[in-house]
């Protein structure tokens, strides 16, 4: 059906944002193009239009601040009953002041849509239609809300559909489902089975039981999970749905007839929320030959803008209240869920063109109310929510992980203390990865995040007041060293850098990383907050020894000295380090200067810090062209879908090349800059390093299907003027074992990239535990 002006101008400026010199403070926020960088300041305070109340049909919520379902995946028991770990996580929500809470999506195709449901009928979502005995985890749920004055809606799905787990294969020897033949989205050889008319109208008559169980708990309205390629948008998308007889042949029908079955059920009084996607974008995110070549082929002609508005008006007409709006689906999955890489406010231009609409048609809700119509996607910087809100691009703000980041982000806001908010910083790892790797949703900055059930809000102060060294400067050691001085210990932090930070200096150079660079502001600031109360002393560009801590007659020594980056072991590499035509991706974020005048750069490592500093070189500092040599079969192995998809699908579209399963067996210097020896595998089977629309599968997940991948080697020179050298970290614990060796205090610990390098979520996570018990 064509390509869409509005979604190709934003897709665009998603992927080239960062190549313009405008770094926004705090916005605009996305005005046609999007805002670019954000940060936590507080220009437009007081937040008048932020702590304003809006009515809902009947029902009345005290701000405009919605929290996203973000996914409460295990965080339930077996029987799919909440348990006390979901209910904490939303009661901290609740008491942050959010004004209206939505829950994980919550299934109700059990026995229709095989992939919702484990083996021995168990399940790790929250369930509401199973029988009585899962009721009062949700009538507790919404008593526990309702205490702090916010509202709550349980989000209702219909199932997974194509982009469910498709080991159901595997474990029941049954196919995923969906509305038509489809491709499973994890393993698109295997095909998912079309829903019969009769089963979709037992999924309609499930709902309408959901929605009733939920009014009769307590919960204060349903909300709909029609967007991001889920089995409803399967439904209710002609991209998706193929079916030419039957009811649902029409794509409106399973929407309507679900809204029409709730209104039935519940009333006309009842709170119903739709979320829904403006557009796939699919057609506007890939080109022509991508489409052809791939399954993404057969989803073209998705709802256009046009059919998406006028569906919207039918389905207020049907009796829905509110709408969120974003762009995207599971095979952009970088749009639904923005990552680091994506600008601020992304999505506030969907959210104008939705409110304009209704504006100029009139649209009103059985209740005679104008339909609020949700801003969604990176709005978790106060500055900008408020402007969105009072330019009249939307009527609320939706935030999900920013809210995981500092559940007191409302309270904060309202009370002006906007640099105390904790800021996201995009990472996705805890929230979303964390859950796709077999877990539960946690946050990277915020341990406590699905474990408020068992950290108390404040850690216990210290019984015994101890002395205290926390040897490094990054975010493990200031999480550890503020945790500490914040419960009466005296904490001294020493570090050989003149600048707090540690790695996080070098990964928020990017403007792509302006959340890192956030996240690394407010831990300063805490920290000389501490500092000013006296519980805390930094000695920064102090280079400490094993001596000179033994000698400060500690109680505790922590070490959390970070780690060195790793020069692989090629012939001639060290040579090339040495005169500087091969630099570190950390020193050369940390130093510029040293990129040079370089005109082509080669990095060696396509890990996630390879690509982003890739990305960096290619399009902010306009490289015309970059290299990425990795020995795996995938670029970003283990990164986060979303994250991983977003920075592959910019690479390619800046004409980076990708080369997987490469190896190189030296290095050497010429006239001209350096030469790379390589051998690279050209074999059929060989993944296409530039593929983002396929996810790469958990470790522990085996594709019984995959092709095998044969050998067939041919040695490649490439020639750069520049090497980049990104092949991970080895742990700096020479400190700490010989801190050990010498009883340099009574209790001794080794946390961060110093025991294992890892991420921000690993290094806080251990940081958080330990400052809290020691």
């Amino acid at each position: 059906m064509g390509k869409d002006a509005l979604v190709q101008q934003l897709v665009d400026s998603y992927d080239n944002w960062a190549a313009t010199t405008h770094n926004s403070a705090n916005g605009p926020a996305c005005a046609g193009a999007c805002g670019g960088a954000a940060r936590m300041t507080r220009e437009l305070y007081p937040y008048d239009r932020l702590f304003s109340p809006i009515k809902i049909n009947r029902l009345t919520i005290k701000n405009r601040i919605v929290m996203a379902p973000m996914g409460n995946i295990d965080m339930c028991e077996e029987t799919g009953r909440p348990n006390d770990m979901m209910l904490q996580y939303f009661f901290a929500r609740a008491k942050g002041g959010c004004g209206l809470i939505t829950t994980g999506l919550v299934p109700v195709s059990h026995g229709i849509d095989t992939t919702v449901t484990e083996l021995d009928g168990l399940t790790y979502f929250p369930r509401i239609d199973r029988s009585r005995t899962v009721m009062p985890g949700w009538r507790d749920l919404a008593q526990g809300v309702h205490a702090y004055g916010s509202r709550i809606f349980v989000q209702l799905t219909a199932g997974l559909g194509r982009v469910g787990n498709p080991q159901c294969l595997l474990t029941q020897k049954k196919l995923p489902v969906s509305a038509s033949f489809l491709p499973n989205y994890y393993i698109p050889s295997i095909p998912c089975m079309r829903l019969s008319d009769r089963k979709l109208r037992r999924i309609v008559g499930n709902i309408g039981q959901a929605a009733a169980d939920a009014h009769a708990m307590g919960i204060d309205g349903v909300y709909l999970h029609g967007h991001e390629g889920y089995l409803i948008e399967q439904l209710a998308n002609p991209a998706f749905n193929h079916r030419k007889l039957g009811r649902y042949a029409d794509w409106r029908r399973f929407g309507l007839d679900m809204v029409a079955e709730i209104r039935r059920r519940v009333g006309p009084d009842y709170p119903i929320m739709y979320r829904i996607d403006l557009s796939l974008a699919l057609e506007e995110t890939y080109n022509e030959k991508t489409l052809d070549s791939t399954y993404l082929g057969r989803m073209r002609g998705g709802r256009t803008v046009e059919q998406t508005l006028s569906y919207m008006e039918d389905l207020v007409a049907a009796g829905v209240d509110v709408f969120d709006v974003d762009l995207g689906c599971y095979d952009n999955w970088w749009m639904p869920h923005p990552p680091a890489s994506m600008p601020a406010g992304c999505f506030v231009p969907v959210a104008r063109a939705v409110r304009e609409r209704f504006e100029v048609h009139g649209v009103r809700s059985n209740a005679g109310l104008p339909v609020p119509v949700v801003a969604v996607g990176k709005l978790g910087y106060p500055d900008v929510a408020e402007r969105a809100l009072r330019e009249g691009s939307c009527d609320m703000v939706m935030l999900g992980r920013p809210l995981l980041a500092d559940p007191e982000w409302p309270n904060k806001a309202f009370a002006g203390r906007v640099a105390d908010i904790r800021p996201c910083i995009g990472c996705q790892e805890g929230c979303l990865n964390e859950f796709v790797e077999g877990g539960h949703p946690q946050c990277a900055v915020n341990p406590r995040c699905s474990f408020e059930h068992l950290m108390p809000e404040r850690p216990t102060p210290a019984g015994k007041p101890k002395r205290i060294a926390v040897v490094g400067g990054g975010p493990a050691g200031m999480v550890c060293a503020l945790v500490a001085a914040r419960r009466g210990h005296s904490v001294t932090l020493v570090d050989a850098s003149e600048k707090l930070g540690g790695k996080l200096v070098a990964a928020g150079t990017a403007r792509i990383k302006f959340d890192v660079d956030n996240y690394r502001i407010y831990l300063e600031r805490q920290m000389q907050e501490q500092v000013k109360a006296g519980n805390l002393e930094l000695k920064l560009g102090h280079a400490t020894t094993a001596r000179d801590l033994a000698s400060g007659s500690y109680d505790t020594i922590v070490c959390a000295a970070g780690a060195f980056e790793t020069t692989p072991p090629i012939p001639g590499l060290a040579e090339l380090v040495a005169t500087s035509l091969a630099v570190s991706a950390t020193r050369l974020l940390r130093k510029p200067e040293l990129l040079g005048d370089a005109r082509s750069v080669t990095v060696i490592g396509g890990g996630a810090v390879g690509c982003e500093v890739a990305q960096w070189l290619a399009v902010e500092r306009k490289v015309p062209q970059v290299n990425v040599i990795d020995a795996l079969p995938y670029m970003m192995q283990g990164s986060c879908t979303a994250n991983r998809g977003h920075l592959l699908h910019t690479l390619a579209a800046h004409n980076v090349r990708l080369l997987n399963m490469t190896r190189v067996e030296r290095a050497k210097k010429t006239p001209e800059g350096v030469t790379l020896h390589a051998s690279r595998n050209h074999h059929k089977n060989v993944p296409d390093p530039r593929v983002s629309w396929t996810p790469i599968l958990p470790e522990n997940v085996v594709n019984p299907l995959a092709p095998k991948v044969g050998d067939d080697w041919h040695e490649e020179d490439i020639a750069s003027d520049l090497l980049v050298i990104a092949c991970g970290e080895r742990a700096d614990d020479a400190l700490f074992y010989e801190l050990q060796q010498t009883h340099a205090a009574p209790e001794l610990r080794n946390i961060g990239d110093g025991f294992a390098p890892g991420r921000i979520l690993e290094a806080v996570r251990a940081a958080y535990r330990l400052g809290a018990t020691i």
